[in-house]
């Protein structure tokens, strides 16, 4: 890491370290309307792949990793607020938010700044203390899947944190149903020239800059409907992202999803598909880049489709323990480059279950399990143990 580099990131530290610091100071005088908040989880996870001598071998971060997440958020009376969080894992120190939010009504708020724009269920719960496994569906996995080099992580790794602008708002048809909404324009997804797929570490490197790659940026949204009954309340959402991602500006991509999540008493059920349809650059010679052939056309088709779902179910057994079973996937279909150890329709299984024990307070121990089950490789178990805080 160059010199410039260890200056910003001591910065970045030193000034939410600075401002957790603050939060500890006595309350404000009377008369003040400011006020700050302090929050944060910690996560020490061990991954073990009984199947593999070494799990490295087939692109897995196996062993023991640390999750953690900061966030300050001050708010300056009761229309507007500002956030900064970091977080750090095996990319490293990243700035997770850098926003200010203000708020006209409940149908109209702003957020601008650096933030995880609203698409799906799962991100708002992706620190590592708001949900019960080690580690995130497959949709959403930022680098804890097995093999995840072959299939480029998930569909969008959750937390996606971007830089933009976004307009989010909530109508209350009655006290039992509410119906909330976001837009958002960001720099999306990055890679470059000549790319085949997104590639994440430019999105979450300083050393390529945290600006838009191509002028352009992306546009995401997504509608939700809450519905609350006595003790349970159903969400469904849909949601979707589109832009380019190469400097160029020539490839497209587009994302939709849609989610369900229906909560009675402590009992959670949830669902969640995503499919993204991603343009490559097909370059000046396909037959030397792509390991499939023209179609019955004659044409090398520059689009390929990658799907991911999860299914989950999470239900207290007792006061302190809490079961988790989940099925996910993911099914890549297209053309791969000659490199690749896919085939043109590949596919990964994955089922999980686990438990989660409240040892004291916000603290505690999970325990998962889970078979993959790929087409194009041997099945493989892994195993995770972690311990978690929340502050």
């Amino acid at each position: 890491m160059t010199g410039r580099g260890l200056v910003s990131r001591g910065l970045v530290i030193g000034i939410v370290g600075a401002a957790a610091i603050v939060t500890l100071r006595p309350a404000l005088a009377d008369g003040d309307k400011t006020e700050r908040n302090f929050a944060g989880s910690i996560q020490l996870d061990y991954l073990a792949v009984p199947t593999e001598d070494v799990a490295r071998n087939i692109g897995a971060f196996d062993a023991a990793t640390v999750e953690a997440s900061l966030k300050v958020t001050q708010d300056f009376g009761d229309n507007l607020s500002a956030s900064v969080k970091l977080c750090y894992g095996c990319h490293g120190f990243e700035t997770a938010m850098a926003f200010f939010d203000l708020r006209v009504a409940d149908e109209l708020s702003f957020r601008v700044g650096r933030f995880t724009p609203q698409f799906g269920a799962f991100p708002v719960r992706s620190d590592t203390a708001n949900h019960r496994t080690s580690d995130k569906p497959l949709p959403y996995d930022m680098g804890r899947m097995l093999r995840m080099n072959d299939f480029n992580l998930g569909i969008l790794p959750s937390p996606w944190v971007d830089n933009g602008i976004e307009l989010a708002g909530a109508h209350f048809f009655s006290q039992a149903v509410q119906l909330d909404y976001a837009a958002s324009a960001i720099g999306g997804p990055r890679a470059g020239t000549d790319a085949s797929d997104f590639d994440y570490k430019q999105s979450r490197s300083g050393e390529a800059y945290y600006v838009d790659n191509n002028s352009r940026p992306s546009f995401t949204g997504r509608v939700a409907l809450n519905v609350v009954h006595d003790r349970t309340i159903v969400t469904a959402g849909v949601s979707g992202m589109a832009g380019t991602y190469d400097p160029a500006n020539r490839l497209k991509y587009q994302i939709v999803g849609a989610d369900l999540q229906v909560e009675i008493s402590r009992v959670f059920l949830r669902a969640e598909y995503l499919v993204r349809r991603t343009q490559m650059a097909l370059t000046d010679d396909p037959v030397a880049r792509f390991k499939y052939g023209p179609g019955k056309n004659g044409k090398y088709d520059p689009y390929f489709l990658k799907s991911g779902w999860y299914a989950e179910l999470e239900a207290p057994l007792t006061d302190r323990i809490d079961l988790i079973g989940r099925w996910d996937g993911l099914r890549r279909q297209g053309n791969v480059l000659r490199t690749s150890a896919l085939r043109e329709d590949s596919a990964l299984l994955r089922y999980t279950l686990g438990t989660s024990v409240r040892i004291k307070g916000a603290t505690r121990v999970k325990l998962s399990g889970e078979f993959y089950d790929f087409s194009d490789f041997d099945d493989e178990i892994a195993v995770h143990l972690a311990l978690v805080g929340a502050l």
